[in-house]
């Protein structure tokens, strides 16, 4: 009998919309994910344990809780004392880099996924940045995943030797839209995940913060309620 070899992927989760169907794409792909979260000191913590939820009901091999404290730094409304904006319009979410932006956060977590990834044997990396309903964070453009896939193959012993490394970004061109499609096709139960940068204390998302109308309109827009309960809406 011919012997298979499993194919490894490291997926970067943060128990959200984008980040799940992700995780879901990559079990379709074939892969064996091991899931990555950060607990990094942000405000919305209830997404520590939507991702330990998510990653039970999708199937991983192991999922690793990685302990950062980025409030040492502060600098965003998710890691500091600042307002976290409600009640936008959608034009205005993309017009400019919000203060829900954290410094470099991207980075970093590709960086842990990285040192992750060469230790297993892997060469797959899995994030679900997005380019067409993002809020403006430059951390999510295809440019900058390219950019970051070649710092990994230069910057790596693995890279060195010539197992080189992807950096896949299944969602980057799709819209909100699409990505639920796509997470509802693949059996992803939405009901998990949590979106909300400013949760109620009994876990309930905002409704009114970008993320929250972002995903509202995802759904809206895919003809599917989502499952999970809001504050208010809009």
């Amino acid at each position: 009998m011919k012997e298979t070899t499993t194919r490894k992927a490291v997926v970067l989760l943060s128990g959200g919309v984008d980040s799940t169907t992700t995780l879901a794409i990559a079990r379709n792909e074939g892969f064996e994910a091991y899931a990555l979260t950060f607990r990094y000191g942000q405000r919305h913590t209830c997404e520590i344990d939507a991702a330990r939820e998510t990653a039970r009901y999708i199937g991983v091999a192991r999922h690793v809780i990685l302990d950062i404290d980025l409030r040492s730094f502060g600098g965003s409304a998710l890691t500091d004392d600042i307002e976290v904006p409600k009640g936008r319009g959608l034009t205005d979410i993309a017009a400019d880099i919000p203060v829900t932006y954290v410094p470099a956060r991207n980075t970093i977590f590709l960086s842990f996924a990285l040192a992750f990834a060469e230790t297993l044997g892997a060469q797959d990396i899995y994030i679900g940045v997005n380019a067409l309903d993002y809020s403006g964070y430059p951390d999510c453009r295809p440019e900058y995943i390219a950019a970051f896939e070649r710092m990994a193959n230069l910057a790596t012993k693995a890279g060195v030797e010539g197992r080189s490394f992807r950096i896949h970004a299944p969602l980057i061109a799709m819209t909100k839209a699409e990505i639920i499609r796509t997470g509802v096709r693949l059996g992803v139960d939405y009901s998990l995940t949590t979106t909300c940068y400013d949760p109620t204390d009994d876990g309930k998302a905002c409704g009114r913060c970008d993320a929250c109308l972002l995903r509202l309109e995802g759904f809206r827009q895919a003809g599917i309620e989502d499952p999970v309960p809001y504050a208010c809406e809009g």
